[in-house]
């Protein structure tokens, strides 16, 4: 992530920034609870990206969904100018808030476009834009029990809890608004998706919607929520279809080439980080083999099985993290120091099935009937 020189160099500055303050700091400013062991960008990353390193990458958009947050905070708490804390979450890694999503029934702030800003980053050398950095990131933050916002964030997690969709929702139409303007600006090799909890459930669905239509975005997902009542009653009707269709099916004929949809579904792998102490997202590591093992390979891809086709994801699973269920489900994790990441070699079924309709072919549109000569 970066050098103990450059560690200790960033600690002074911190150190000295915190006692310029009197030592007055807010529990969620950058400088009190941000990440310890983190890079900021120099014109060293022109030559070797810090972007380039997975766990680099995890770090800052956690660090841009905890801005998201703080947004949303700050406005409830009336903060502005130089004592808002969302700006000191994203403005380090040179980035600039592009746009504000705004649910206007409350005029909560549930979600954030960033995008790289070049004045920032040349005042301090940076020429260009580092290579694996994306020109645009969309986070979209998770419930927050405070009254301005509850009814809504609530509605949604209901939304989620009955029907394991949040297409119904007006966020999920306005972040999807969002990410399909900044994709048409920057390309979408150049755009990243990121949410926690129910944020995350949104960030799924929305970069889903895009991946259907061609366009891949790269997707983290924090804590993403895996319960609800439609996925235990679907879970049920899927295991019999599987083995009535492992009853009735002829075996497949040699040769055939593979479906648009198959190839579509390899080509958009989101990226899933959870902690089995999290009951929220706990679905996520149960696996289709029976050991349910899990491995420190963190650029192995995970494919998952389904008659129908193939879909991929990645699964990261804290194997050293917290364990009480408040500190589980948190995001602050995602950027500690100490947490300790393994990829998941096995296939998760829940994302598998998620991701089906990726690589479900539709049905063909009934054929009409002919018409015989003097018919009527």
């Amino acid at each position: 992530m970066r050098s103990a020189d450059e560690g200790a160099a960033v600690e002074k500055k911190k150190a000295a920034a915190a006692a310029a303050r009197g030592g007055d700091d807010h529990p969620y400013d950058f400088l009190v609870c941000g990440p310890r062991n983190v890079s900021f960008p120099n014109w060293r990353d022109l030559f070797r990206s810090s972007w380039k390193d997975p766990n680099y990458k995890r770090v800052v958009i956690a660090c841009f969904i905890q801005a998201a947050y703080l947004l949303e905070i700050d406005r409830q708490e009336k903060r502005t100018g130089d004592g808002a804390l969302a700006p000191k979450w994203w403005k380090p890694f040179k980035y600039k808030l592009a746009q504000a999503l705004v649910d206007e029934r409350d005029g909560s702030i549930y979600g954030a476009l960033f995008e790289w800003d070049l004045a920032a980053a040349i005042s301090e050398l940076i020429v260009a834009r580092p290579g694996g950095a994306p020109r645009a990131v969309l986070a979209l933050r998770g419930t927050l029990l405070t009254s301005p916002t509850i009814r809504r964030d609530l509605e949604d997690d209901l939304r989620f809890l009955g029907w394991e969709s949040l297409r119904g929702s007006t966020r999920y139409g306005g972040a999807l608004a969002a990410l399909k303007s900044a994709v048409e600006k920057h390309g979408d090799g150049n755009v990243w998706v990121g949410g926690h909890s129910l944020g995350a459930g949104f960030a799924l669905q929305v970069g889903k919607a895009l991946a259907k239509q061609g366009a891949f975005v790269e997707c983290h997902l924090f804590n993403p929520p895996s319960i609800s009542l439609t996925a235990a009653v679907r879970n049920i009707g899927d295991t019999a279809a599987m083995v009535w269709r492992r009853i009735t099916s002829a075996p497949p004929v040699s040769g055939d080439a593979p479906s648009p949809s198959a190839e579509l579904s390899r080509s958009w792998v989101p990226h899933l980080y959870v902690n089995q102490s999290d009951y929220i997202c706990c679905l996520y590591t149960k696996f289709s083999r029976s050991n349910g093992d899990v491995g420190d390979d963190l650029g192995r891809t995970i494919i998952a099985e389904d008659p129908g086709g193939s879909a991929a994801t990645r699964l990261f699973v804290a194997s050293k993290g917290p364990k009480r269920f408040l500190e589980a489900h948190g995001l602050q994790q995602w950027w500690s120091d100490d947490i300790e990441l393994q990829q998941a070699l096995d296939h998760s079924r829940l994302i598998n099935r998620q991701l089906r309709s990726l690589y479900t072919l539709p049905q063909p549109p009934p054929q009409p009937t002919p018409q015989t000569p003097g018919s009527i």
